[in-house]
């Protein structure tokens, strides 16, 4: 008997990827942007401090919620499409078949190929079959909302934590330096790792990551500066 296949492909971890990335961009960002803005208006350590904790605390709630809900949406449509294939196999397999057969000749098969192998698919896994190669859906793919959920809230802590921590154990007299400063490195670092975990080169993220990340933060230290002695 064949062994099952078990090579490991970048794509697979397209699922958690994306959430833990986006999750840690957000938390870095969003959160020393904050502190920023308010640092620059002068505002008291203290304030400082308690602002970015509760950018962290709504940020990530917000996060995990929002990847819920609309990967939830993305999983309640593929069950959907699913539960109608499902029914359509049943009802009309003939034409199902066929219809895969079309498929695959599209993808460059012959007709007299493409029929032989949607028969055999068929009769395999007629369900897993359409799932795939008709709807896309496999399970690489397939949503999954606790999964993207608790990624994104986890991440966005942690990436919230660094420009929250810089501010408590930084001078107030340094915060408006010191906290951009220190979340553009990590800022960098992450773009840097995430290129390398999903296989692409590191240069063209990295530099992505910090520019729009420079412009945040410099945005809302500006208008903290010229409104802090208007409120």
């Amino acid at each position: 008997m064949p062994k099952k296949h078990a090579e490991k492909h970048l794509i697979d971890r397209i699922g958690w990827l994306r959430a833990a990335v986006l999750g840690a961009n957000d938390g870095i960002l969003s959160t020393a942007s904050i502190v920023s803005g308010i640092a620059a208006a002068g505002a008291s350590h203290h304030l400082i401090v308690l602002t970015g904790l509760a950018g962290l605390v709504a940020g990530a709630t917000s996060m995990a919620t929002g990847e819920y809900v609309s990967v939830s949406s993305q999983s309640d449509i593929e069950h959907t499409d699913i539960k109608r294939e499902k029914r359509e196999i049943e009802t009309n397999r003939v034409y199902e078949q066929e219809e895969l057969a079309q498929i695959y000749v599209l993808r460059g098969l012959d007709i007299t190929l493409a029929r032989q192998v949607a028969e055999r698919m068929m009769a395999h896994d007629a369900l897993g079959a359409h799932a795939r190669d008709e709807l896309g859906i496999s399970d690489i793919v397939v949503a999954r909302p606790l999964q993207a959920a608790w990624s994104s809230a986890a991440s966005f802590s942690i990436g919230a934590a660094l420009p929250l921590l810089t501010a408590v154990f930084t001078p107030q007299s340094f915060e408006v330096w010191a906290i951009p400063l220190i979340s553009l490195v990590a800022l960098g670092l992450l773009g840097a790792v995430s290129a390398r975990t999903g296989g692409v080169k590191i240069l063209r993220p990295t530099l992505r990551i910090l520019l729009w990340g420079a412009f945040s933060m410099g945005f809302t230290a500006l208008i903290g500066h010229y409104s802090g002695g208007h409120v």
